[in-house]
């Protein structure tokens, strides 16, 4: 799998059946000389999985790579390339990202009795077909199952099953993946801080998951990070590490916490990047207070509006998934400030038409109850930079756009 892609490396991910010696060895792409190499021991304690860093890498240059054993057995191959260097030199390049939640993969031994909640990896198909370079999940990339989160075995046993579906491995190979998580990836359905194994899932999630860095101050306890990609900046967010329990009567009631959000509005501030990405698992926008919503935790969703009207904070864009149905929810303040939320979910998990419930700020024509994918298009010269956000089917059919201007 392709990990994250910058301008002088790129991370690439493999998992072993047993535990070996693994040689990642690259190159410039139509070039034999230099090779340049290195080698890792896979663990089973950590899945038999690595994460390779191909540094010192020229920008905007394609590579070749390969996987060998010590005895030179090819265990896999592939390409990947860098990010161009761009600033004051041309207009910054278009590009997409591909993203989507809730991805569930039927396994009769563990799942529940009855119709089963996944509904295949088709769509995974259509996915390939699109022209974009990363892929950005949105949370619930697995569910963990009841037999699961009680062990490292059991949560390592979750990822590795996702992760070596016959569907998926060319997928993996196709785009750079980042990712976050929410309560399924994290531990139980609506998991919170008190989860007793989230130091096994935040090891699972860092071992799977080859994102740039995880993290923000002195937390290291979380799979909060951040990273660039041309001029945007994306901001991945923390939702269930700091979190209050639903249904806690006492205390502050939290999602995100105030150290996270600090962190947040400080990066927002200091970002020049033309539009600012911001990916959490959970509904932020929404202004329904059903389920996990953020409206379901009022003044952390109040506070954080309020901070991004006092500080200007144009052209910052959430990204959410959880909630097995997409829109697109827009609020403007009585400043004149707009965000958006684009909600993406599900890619094979069960659907549910949640239309009625009464978001009130829900861009109107994109509400959809059935599985699908999203993809992010970024075009436009630097003064007139446009996003135009996609809805697509599970065959790749388009069935809704929506354009953001630069502000």
């Amino acid at each position: 799998m392709l990990g994250y892609k910058g301008v002088r490396e790129v991370a690439v991910w493999i998992q072993s059946e047993n535990e070996i010696r693994i040689h990642f060895q690259w190159n410039e792409k139509g070039k034999e000389e230099p090779v340049v190499e290195k080698v890792l021991q896979s663990k089973a304690e950590d899945g038999n999985s690595l994460t390779f860093i191909a540094d010192h890498l020229q920008a905007g240059t394609s590579y070749q790579y390969t996987f060998r054993d010590d005895q030179g057995v090819l265990l896999a191959e592939g390409e990947f390339s860098t990010q161009k260097l761009w600033q004051y030199r041309t207009g910054p390049p278009e590009f997409s990202f591909l993203t989507g939640s809730c991805t569930y993969v039927n396994d009769p031994e563990f799942d529940r009795p009855g119709e089963p909640y996944g509904k295949g990896l088709d769509i995974f198909s259509a996915m390939l077909d699109k022209e974009a370079e990363a892929m950005l999940w949105l949370g619930d990339n697995v569910y963990l199952r009841p037999s699961d989160w009680g062990s490292r075995s059991g949560v390592y046993y979750r990822y590795t099953h996702f992760r070596s579906q016959p569907e998926l491995q060319e997928f993996w190979k196709a785009f750079h993946h980042y990712a976050i998580w929410d309560d399924h990836d994290y531990g139980p359905n609506d998991a919170n801080r008190s989860f007793i194994n989230k130091e096994i899932t935040l090891e699972a999630f860092r071992d799977f998951w080859a994102n740039p860095n995880y993290g923000f101050g002195a937390h290291n306890d979380c799979i909060s990070g951040s990273f660039s990609y041309y001029d945007v900046d994306f901001f991945l967010l923390d939702n269930r590490s700091f979190r209050s329990p639903n249904q806690r009567r006492s205390g502050v009631r939290q999602i995100l916490g105030d150290d996270q959000i600090e962190w947040l509005i400080d990066a927002l501030v200091s970002s020049k990047a033309n539009f600012k990405i911001v990916a959490v698992g959970g509904q932020f926008l929404n202004p329904a207070a059903l389920y996990e919503n953020h409206s379901t935790f009022a003044a952390e969703r109040e506070k954080i509006l309020q901070l991004l009207e006092q500080e200007k904070l144009k052209n910052v864009i959430f990204l959410s998934g959880d909630r097995h149905k997409t829109e697109l929810t827009k609020w403007k303040s009585e400043t004149g400030l707009i965000v958006y939320d684009f909600t993406s979910s599900p890619l094979s998990s069960t659907s549910y038409n949640s239309a009625e419930e009464g978001n009130y700020l829900r861009v109107e024509g994109t509400h959809l109850s059935e599985q699908n994918f999203g993809r992010l298009n970024f075009t436009g010269d630097q003064k007139e930079r446009v996003l135009i956000l996609e809805s697509f089917d599970t065959v790749g059919k388009l069935i809704w756009e929506h354009r953001i201007p630069k502000q």
